[in-house]
């Protein structure tokens, strides 16, 4: 019931943000087009935001015989956490990286980057997966996978004004100027503190509960540590800032106002509080 609501409070927050742009831009008619949009978007990334953000990062299915210890190793976490077995993927990205996505824990998918394949131990990966498949437990995906379409689909909204200014008509009797200056400016942010706000708190969530299922926090804490070495490394080939609250750590490496304002909480504070669960076991 609670997951419900945070779902419908979402859905509404995004989609008067979502018109709200519309207004800016065009008026009455923008919004009235936004409201019709949002709703078909709704409705599609109920259904389909999973296989959009799928094919959005070319992942391919895993299979028992392409890859039977990975399969291996998900079934043995889903069994010891009570859940239903999620459908595995690999991304081609040679950035360490993972998220889970999918409308509920009977429709869900991981999807690992072949670059934390590579980088990380059995113990290290397996431990990662535990973290996803908390995320699915808690029932995370929906909400994280409906904000990163919103948050695409309102850039692409600011991304369309900033062109129509540049380019735009010269007769200005139909025009906005300053509020299209506002949807440029405040859309994007608007749209990434929404994703903050769903992410930062569900990250430590499931953190715990990944170091649960998998039955040593210390793992979980040694792969945070890799990855977040190897995103420094190598950024992500696939990812958009739209989908980057989805990831177990934040895609783009950086610091200053773009760690600021990072869809995840610092990954020394999440190392902690794991080396923390682990004295308490």
């Amino acid at each position: 019931m609670y997951n419900t609501l945070k779902t419908t409070v979402l859905l509404a927050t995004i989609t008067a943000l979502f018109m709200a742009v519309g207004n800016l831009i065009g008026g009455q008619g923008g919004m009235a087009t936004a409201l019709l949009v949002a709703i078909a978007m709704n409705v599609g990334t109920y259904w389909f935001s999973d296989k959009i953000v799928l094919k959005l990062h070319r992942a391919t299915e895993v299979t028992p015989e392409s890859h039977p210890e990975m399969i291996k190793m998900v079934k043995r976490l889903t069994e010891r956490g009570n859940l239903p077995m999620p459908k595995v993927y690999i991304i081609p990205d040679h950035s360490p990286n993972a998220f889970a996505t999918g409308r509920d824990p009977n429709h869900s998918a991981i999807a690992f980057s072949q670059g934390i394949i590579d980088l990380l131990n059995p113990d290290e990966l397996s431990a990662v997966a535990a973290h996803e498949l908390g995320h699915i437990k808690n029932r995370d995906i929906l909400i994280g996978t409906i904000a990163a379409c919103f948050a695409g689909a309102i850039s692409m909204l600011a991304n369309i004004a900033q062109w129509g200014m540049l380019f735009g008509r010269n007769n200005d009797r139909d025009e906005n100027p300053a509020g299209t200056l506002v949807a440029i400016i405040v859309a994007p942010l608007a749209a990434m503190l929404i994703q903050m706000a769903i992410s930062r708190s569900r990250e430590y969530i499931a953190d715990e509960t990944g170091g649960k299922l998998h039955g040593n926090p210390l793992d979980l804490a040694s792969a945070l540590r890799k990855i977040h070495h190897g995103v420094e490394q190598i950024p992500s080939e696939t990812a958009t800032p739209a989908m980057s609250h989805m990831y177990i750590l934040s895609p783009f490496s950086g610091r200053g106002l773009i760690h600021l304002f990072s869809t995840h909480p610092p990954v020394e504070e999440r190392i902690e509080r794991l080396e923390q669960q682990a004295q308490l076991r």
